[in-house]
């Protein structure tokens, strides 16, 4: 044997030595960290024993058959797991979770945030929405253990991670916020409360999960993981300023009516608007709205009127035999108007100037009005009215009205950007209203409003209200927001909402190929066959049809949770027989689908966290689950807590042993108990109203600073929420 050989393998021998302590150094981290208790016997591995044997000669034999079996069995089964080198620099968010369904099942990049092996071989994916669910009850912040009192720690206070802390389950406080806590918790079941265990013996993480939101509000965690933005231009980040609208590749205008766009009446109730009686079907509502004016002065004795004066909506319904087919306006006479105000000794906002504009674009009337007592700022650089121009003005608001009883007949719609301040400028409510705020929601969604200036920018490319200290143009505005209503017109509902730059990620997900027709090497084995995108199914309560499951492949309406783990179930074995599969409406494939989103609400219901409701049905199927657990005004109790959270583990966990191999799962809460969020939001929204129409000292609702930073703390909590990631 040569020296240069002997030198080599020296070196070889000390390189696998000194690799052997590394990895030692690692498990041995690793296991501390993870609070495994059999860390001894773990350290003195076969090789490390043999190592410190060694007497220094120049052959070591290693046994590394443990090693290679263990790889044999787990060589190609996927895994999605902690990585523990990962650099977490932020919360993981909803949409990285999103990034993981779309990187297993299309064309999703890689996520940073956790390991994913062989995904090739990851044949579905489980998204299950658990709201109701904390990290307080995995602390045992929240109490679920009858015999105990609760014991909730202030925030603030930072605690050990739950694999780590030696203490009983109701003497942990809460994660606190800081870097360290961006990382999962290992689960450890003898340390969790008792309705939570199971999640230990599936999941081998708990992971802090941000909803998507602002300061002071959150955004909807279902579209958060259900909607997929469109990719956007190479140029449209040089662009400043408002972007212009993207339309997908697959966009197709749909010329739509006016009709089509016209407020609901919860609309306009949720916004501000007076109710027209025309809404109003029985006395009791008649009784109630006419209370609710006269506490906001807005009743005939403070000069407000109702035009037309009609008692039913169908009065504004046009004959089908007068109504042009293919027709926009549907035989209706389509108005757009906006006011200027002034600040006067009597009113904060008092009506100006008054322009109504037809659908051609002319002007039907635009006049000035005298505003009752002295005028103490005429807001030039908004309003654009001036000394000059109100010198010699003598009409009044109540003259104006008469006019206007003339120009505004039951088949008239009014169109105008945040309408509901025209109309109380005009002390008037009009039945029939399409509000440009309400037809281009906001970006971030309500209660904010895109304003008429950033809307004509992005979709008319054009600049209005830039008159400098001029201010404002009335015409001008009017005829902006009635250029962004006949655009929204030709284009169709979808335009100027989410819809037109996301898509539904079942769209995309059914364009991805099941199977990648390359090998390794890059060459086709067979001939290029055509793909099949891959299914998704939605299983919820009530219809999903109706929301985000118009674009699955196929959907089950669910009236509890068990209906739910049900229909889980169902959608991932395929029909039983060939009368469901052709039953209406369901269209489950035969093997099942790739993909499945499904929610478990009776636990966001019994915890008060299910408070708004889209329809009759959903509140009766929400009043009917209160009714079934027994539920209080006074709340849950700890032994009713206990028992959802039981029951809604069980549902978790039925679901993961009905889940066939190579299937990914997902669990996510959506976010952290939202109550102070929506009750403070629920303050200052009341606090808005009445600053419009009330004096300092009359305000019914008071926010200050205080309020704010209240409402700041609420929405980080309701936002905060946990995951649970694995494959089964």
């Amino acid at each position: 044997m040569s020296g240069g050989d002997s030198h080599s393998r020296g070196q070889k021998r000390k390189l696998d030595q000194q690799e052997g302590r590394e990895l030692l150094g690692m498990g041995a981290t690793l296991s501390r960290l993870n609070g495994d208790s059999d860390l001894d016997s773990k350290a003195a591995s076969p090789a490390a024993t043999q190592d410190a044997n060694d007497d220094g000669g120049e052959w070591t034999t290693v046994d590394r058959s443990s090693k290679r079996h263990k790889k044999s069995i787990h060589q190609n089964y996927p895994q999605i797991t902690h990585a523990p080198n990962a650099r977490l620099q932020s919360f993981v968010k909803i949409q990285d979770l999103q990034n993981l369904v779309l990187y297993l099942l299309s064309d999703g990049s890689g996520p940073q945030w956790i390991s994913v092996r062989h995904k090739k071989d990851i044949e579905r994916v489980v998204c299950l929405m658990a709201p109701g669910l904390e990290a307080d009850m995995f602390n045992a912040n929240i109490n679920l253990d009858p015999g105990q009192e609760s014991t909730a720690k202030p925030v603030e206070q930072k605690t050990e991670s739950l694999s780590e802390s030696n203490s009983p389950p109701s003497k942990k406080l809460k994660i606190a916020i800081s870097p360290d806590d961006y990382y999962p918790v290992k689960l450890v079941s003898p340390k969790l409360p008792a309705p939570l265990q199971p999640f230990a013996e599936m999941f081998p993480h708990i992971w802090p999960v941000k909803t998507p939101g602002e300061f002071n509000r959150m955004h909807s965690p279902l579209a958060a993981l259900l909607t997929s933005p469109l990719p956007k231009a190479k140029d449209e980040k040089k662009i400043k300023g408002p972007k212009p609208p993207r339309e997908g590749p697959r966009w197709q205008n749909q010329r739509t009516p006016i009709t089509e766009f016209l407020a609901t009446r919860e609309d306009l109730s949720d916004n501000g608007y007076a109710i027209h009686p025309a809404y109003l079907r029985t006395d009791v509502e008649r009784e109630a709205e006419k209370a609710r004016r006269h506490k906001y002065c807005q009743s005939e004795e403070d000069g407000w009127i109702d035009l037309p004066a009609i008692s039913s909506l169908d009065e504004g319904i046009v004959p089908s035999e007068e109504i042009e087919q293919g027709s926009i306006l549907q035989g209706r006479n389509v108005l757009t108007v906006d006011c200027e105000m002034i600040t006067t000794s009597e009113e904060r906002f008092a009506l100006a100037r008054v322009s109504f504009i037809d659908w051609d674009g002319n002007v039907v009337l635009d006049e000035l009005v005298k505003p009752p007592g002295t005028v103490t700022d005429y807001l030039t650089q908004y309003s654009g009215i001036t000394k000059e121009m109100m010198e010699g003005v003598t009409q009044t608001l109540a003259e104006l009205q008469e006019k206007l009883k003339s120009v505004l007949t039951p088949r008239t719609i009014l169109l105008g950007h945040s309408l509901d301040s025209d109309l109380r400028a005009l002390r008037m409510s009009f039945p029939f209203i399409v509000d440009t705020t309400l037809i281009y929601p906001h970006p971030k969604g309500p209660p904010q409003k895109s304003s008429l200036k950033w809307l004509t920018q992005k979709y008319l490319s054009r600049e209005i209200q830039n008159r400098g200290p001029q201010g404002h143009d009335s015409v001008e505005d009017a005829k902006a927001c009635l250029d962004l209503v006949k655009q929204k017109c030709e284009k169709g509902k979808m335009w100027g909402t989410s819809e037109a730059t996301s898509e539904s990620i079942f769209k995309r997900l059914s364009r991805a190929g099941q199977e990648e027709d390359k090998d390794e090497g890059g060459m086709l084995e067979e001939p290029e066959q055509e793909k099949t995108g891959r299914t998704g199914a939605v299983v919820d309560w009530g219809d999903p049809k109706r929301g985000f499951g118009a674009a699955a492949t196929c959907t089950v309406s669910c009236e509890s949770d068990a209906d739910v783990v049900a229909g889980v179930q169902r959608v991932l074995s395929g029909p039983e027989s060939t009368e469901e599969a052709d039953a209406p409406g369901q269209h489950i494939p035969t093997n099942g689908v790739d993909f499945v989103w499904a929610r478990l609400r009776e636990l966001e219901a019994l915890r008060g966290w299910w408070t708004r409701t889209t329809s009759t049905d959903a509140a009766a199927r929400l009043a009917n689950t209160l009714a079934e657990n027994n539920v209080s005004t006074d709340g849950l109790s700890t032994q009713a807590l206990a028992d959802a959270v039981t029951r809604t583990t069980a549902s978790v966990k039925a679901i993961y042993d009905s889940l066939p191999p190579k299937t990914a799962f997902i669990v996510y809460s959506g976010g952290g108990d939202p109550t102070d969020m929506r009750r403070l939001q629920s303050m200052q929204q009341q606090y808005k109203r009445d600053f419009q129409t009330m004096k300092w000292d009359e305000l019914t609702v008071k926010w200050t600073d205080v309020e704010e930073q209240e409402l700041k703390k609420a929405a980080l909590k309701a936002r905060s929420g946990v995951g649970f990631v694995v494959v089964k």
